[in-house]
């Protein structure tokens, strides 16, 4: 079974009026059903990047890091006593 990856679908059918699919989506992305089968998406502009994404700097990385560990180690630590 596929997983769908949208709340939003529509036929092929549906398709022949492409703006009514754009408005009942609500800028979200459609998936394109044929015979009961995703056969592709409909991605509205509002659905993409606006702008280029920001990396995140390596310090921000270890941040994450750390604060990760934190919150784990205690159930680790559980589970190693156990």
């Amino acid at each position: 079974m596929t997983r769908i990856l949208t709340n939003h679908i529509a036929t092929m059918t549906e398709m022949r009026e492409p703006h009514k699919v754009l408005e009942r989506s609500g800028g979200k992305p459609v998936a394109i059903m044929k015979n009961s089968r995703c056969v592709g998406y409909f991605v509205p502009t509002e659905a993409t990047l606006q702008e280029e994404p920001r990396y995140a700097t390596l310090d921000e990385v270890m941040e994450a890091i750390a604060q990760t560990r934190a919150q784990t180690q205690p159930v680790l630590d559980y589970l190693k006593d156990k």
